[in-house]
């Protein structure tokens, strides 16, 4: 289990890296692991296609983790497609699923309007969480500190007008969105688009849904009578996946 933990680390590690590749020193210093040891988890890496050694003789992540991705990404995709299916049904609008990881929203779970005009996500899609309404869902299980942090090492450049652009402002809305249980985004990502979330309760990964759609179909009035519906999935979900 050791050796498990010791060949994840080398992998983190390499996600953290500003032009995504590092030597085998550089590995070595960063784990703090022997270097004969270290050789030989990138070794093993190398060889089940979890690292690639480039022509600079410099390691990168491998293209197996794709492959690892898509079936994770696939795997929170069916378990979740019910209960998104099922809201649209009742509201017409789209539904995303999405996790905090690492410092990125990141959409795993979908099902679309539809009407002709609706909004759309790429799953897998990664974005900054500031200037949407899961982000402040998600964010909102974090303690302020980690906020604060999370947002000097991003940045929060506008998207609109309307964009939440100073830390201050935005520990504000976190903790709005704590007390009140929901996040809104009116309009910070696109203009137009109005978007309501809520974070999944107790569950093992930060998870939060939303449900989106044009500023004119997503009025108040709409919001108020989904959030009751959004929070009940949001239950059932964190139970199943509790229980998965």
């Amino acid at each position: 289990m050791q050796s498990v933990g010791k060949a994840i680390d080398v992998l983190e590690i390499l996600t953290t890296s500003p032009t995504g590749e590092l030597s085998l020193s550089d590995i070595t210093a960063a784990t703090g692991q022997p270097m004969p040891t270290v050789h030989r988890l990138v070794r093993t890496l190398l060889d089940r296609g979890f690292l690639r050694q480039l022509p600079n003789r410099r390691y990168a992540l491998g293209t197996e983790l794709i492959v690892l991705g898509q079936a994770a990404r696939s795997s929170f995709g069916s378990w979740s497609a019910p209960v998104l299916h099922e809201l649209v049904g009742e509201f017409g609008e789209t539904v995303n699923l999405a996790v905090l990881d690492g410092d990125d929203v990141v959409y795993i779970g979908q099902s679309p309007s539809p009407h002709a005009v609706r909004m759309f996500t790429e799953i897998g899609r990664r974005i900054k969480p500031h200037a949407t309404g899961v982000g402040k869902a998600l964010l909102g299980r974090l303690p302020d500190d980690q906020v604060l942090a999370l947002l000097r090492r991003t940045g929060m450049p506008a998207r609109t007008p309307h964009t939440i652009t100073t830390p201050e402002a935005f520990l504000d809305k976190v903790r709005e969105a704590r007390k009140q249980g929901h996040a809104l985004d009116n309009e910070e990502m696109e203009l137009g688009v109005r978007c309501v979330a809520v974070p999944l309760p107790e569950a093992r990964l930060n998870l939060a849904l939303s449900m989106s759609g044009p500023a004119t179909r997503m009025t108040d009035a709409v919001i108020g009578r989904a959030l009751p519906r959004l929070h009940e999935a949001a239950d059932q979900l964190a139970a199943d996946f509790s229980a998965g």
